[in-house]
Formats: C-alpha cells, structure tokens, sequence
C-alpha cells in the first residue's frame, strides 16, 4: 500500500433544521467569537432562510452582518470587495451560506481580511501564509462539496480562472441542513448532484493521489448520490433525499480534495468560462465521453463503481465499465437536464477554441488516468456535439 496524507474538516453537523441553530453550533466551536460575516448571494437571501440563522447567531451574542454581493463564477473584484466589508466590520468570524461561489468566497475573505497577503500572492498551491479567521460553511446545493475542500474557484478574465489551494481553506465546521435545499428547481439539483457524482467518479480515478481513504468516501458517495438523485429531483420536497444528497455531495468533496479531480473537469471549464454554462451541467455534458476515453487505463475502477450505479449488471469488467457509463447517461436524461453541446449553443466552430483553453487545464490533466492531447480534447467536444 502506498503512503497517503489525508485532510478535512475537522468538524460536520449533518442534520435538517442545523442551520437554524447556527448561533449555537457557532458559540459551541467559537465562544470568544463577536461579529460574524455571513456570505451568500442575493437570490439565496431573497429566500428569506438566511434570516432564522442570522436571528440565532443575535440571541446567541453574535452580531450577524449579512454580506450578499457574491455572484455566480465571482470575478476578482467581487472577492475584494468582500475582504474589504470584512476588514471595515472588523469581524472575527466567516460563515458561507450558498453554493460553491459563495463558500469559495468566504474561504478568500478568511485567509486575506486578516492577512498582508493579497489575492494575486496566494493562488496556485500552499501560497496561503499565516492563519485565517475562523470558518465556518453551511451549502444549501449538494454539488460543489466546497464546504470540505481546500479549493477556492476566482475568475481572472473573461473566460480565464485561477485556483487558491491551500490547506488553511479547510472549514472548521460544515452544517449540513436539507430544509435550506427544499426550494432548488429540478434543473439545478439535477446538475449540482451530477457534479458531486463526478467528483466521486474522478477521485475513485486519480492518477496521483488516489487512496484508500479517499476510495471509501467516493464510493459512499456514489452510492448516497446515484440512489437518491432522481428522488430528489421529481420530489423536491423529499426531505431524506435532499439529506442524503448532501451528505454524498460532503463525501465526495472529501474525497476529491485528497484525491483530486481530473479531464471531466478540465473540459468542462471551457463551456463554463466561454458559454456561462452552470459547472454541473458543464461537467455533466463531457462525462460519458471522457469516461469512454479512460476506458483503456480506468476500466476495472469504473467496473467497481458499476456495482453501486448498476448493481445488477454482470460480465467482464467490459462490460460492467460500460455499464456505469450507460447509467450515469440515463440518470441525466431522466433528470431532465441537457445532455448535448448543440443543446447550451455550442457548435462545431467553437470546438478547436474549448480544446486549446482545456489544454490550458495542466494541473487537472495531469491527475487523469490517460494522458490527453488536444486532438483527444477536441475529439471528446466533437463526440459530446
């Protein structure tokens, strides 16, 4: 067995109506903690469910200053402006309540409202110096797994983004709470679970750092994830469902995190960053054909993880790789979401510009199990047209 390193969040709350305790949880971990910083997005706060958290947070001695600027893909200047509020407010505590922008958010405003450091210093991997302030994340998506990862997500340019992977972007605390996911159309709760499901795909694949660790949660996950799924998004309102989504899509970030993610994503930053295309519908529209390209390297991995998508499957490992293919095919056309390039707007005159910005994606190739060349990039768009 190969020596492995493991990190996560050292504390989880998994629970429906967590989030309306936030104030206690928060005093529980932090008791010298003041003023908290609350970061989400203006759609999330026209919901109404960041009040009975804010309202917690008072009766428990914490001033609650809601931050709700953030915006999808959040570009540099929105990162900034949110580290400045934080600095002006003089707070002592971060808590991201959203999906992955915001909590990408909250992890920046952490590590840079008390630092020398500025943005630009810390991207890339272990730039983040010093200590942060206290963390906490609370996702109301089960996708992104952000609120377990060492990752923050900033756009640089019109179609360019750069990663901030350190370890001190690890949460204290995540609370997961269904009742906050109750509200999320078909459409988005198809994609995010989508997305979590490729996390836990890839990292069961990764080329470097695949472990046993990460193996367990990935394949927990996708078990949590492929079986509730389709529950959640032709009953919205099934509340053990969206429980159980979310804490698959907690699993999988766990897993990633340590075991990182590979070509799926690489391609699917291109539809994101050029078509504004959602991540998770990104990621969702390459998989089954990079999945077919991994096939000569990742076959009896995929096979293993056919028994938990397609449990009753048999034959060669063939046979049963092709099985987790066909299935996760399935599981989006019965959720609904697209499931071709021509469907976002993408056309074959826009395949040779996505291959050359995948191409651009070293630090996520180089953890896939099959080396991938721009011809391959561009074979796999065409093939996904």
């Amino acid at each position: 067995m190969n020596p492995f390193t493991f990190s996560t969040v050292p504390h989880v709350i998994s629970a429906p109506g967590s989030a309306t305790r936030l104030g206690e949880h928060v005093r529980t971990h932090f008791p010298l903690a003041r003023r908290a910083m609350i970061v989400t997005d203006p759609g999330f706060l026209r919901t109404g469910l960041v009040d009975a958290p804010a309202r917690d947070l008072e009766q428990h001695n914490l001033q609650a200053l809601v931050y709700s600027d953030v915006v999808a893909d959040p570009p540099e200047h929105v990162v900034l402006k949110a580290v400045e509020f934080a600095r002006q407010h003089a707070v002592d505590l971060i808590i991201g309540i959203g999906g992955g922008s915001s909590m990408d958010v909250a992890k920046l405003i952490a590590v840079l409202a008390g630092s020398e450091q500025g943005l630009a210093q810390i991207y890339g991997i272990g730039n983040v110096t010093g200590k942060r302030l206290p963390l906490v994340q609370v996702p109301t998506t089960a996708g992104t797994g952000s609120e377990v990862t060492n990752i923050a997500i900033v756009t640089t340019g019109e179609t360019t983004k750069m990663g901030v992977v350190a370890p001190q972007l690890y949460a204290d605390l995540a609370v997961l709470d269904a009742e906050l996911t109750l509200g999320l159309p078909p459409m988005v709760t198809a994609a995010t679970g989508i997305d979590a499901m490729v996390h836990a795909i890839e990292s069961f694949t990764s080329k470097h750092k695949k472990n046993p660790m990460s193996d367990m949660l990935a394949r927990q996950a996708l078990s949590l994830l492929s079986g509730n799924l389709v529950k959640a998004c032709e009953n919205g309102a099934d509340l053990e469902a969206r429980q159980a989504m979310l804490l698959g899509a907690y699993f999988a970030g766990q897993a990633f995190s340590n075991s990182p993610v590979a070509a799926v994503h690489a391609l699917a930053y291109p539809i994101g960053g050029i078509f504004h295309v959602p991540h998770g519908l990104s990621n969702s529209l390459v998989l089954p054909h990079v999945l077919r390209f991994n096939m000569p390297e990742a076959m009896h991995h995929y096979a293993e993880l056919a028994g938990i998508v397609a449990p009753k499957v048999a034959g060669s490992a063939e046979a049963r790789a092709e099985a987790l293919i066909v299935a996760m095919q399935q599981i989006a056309a019965m959720t609904g979401i697209e499931t071709s390039l021509r469907q976002v707007g993408i056309t074959e005159a826009d395949l040779d510009r996505m291959a050359d910005d995948a191409m651009k994606q070293t630090r996520l190739l180089g953890n896939n199990p099959r080396e991938m060349t721009r011809e391959h990039a561009r074979a796999i768009y065409a093939a996904a047209l």
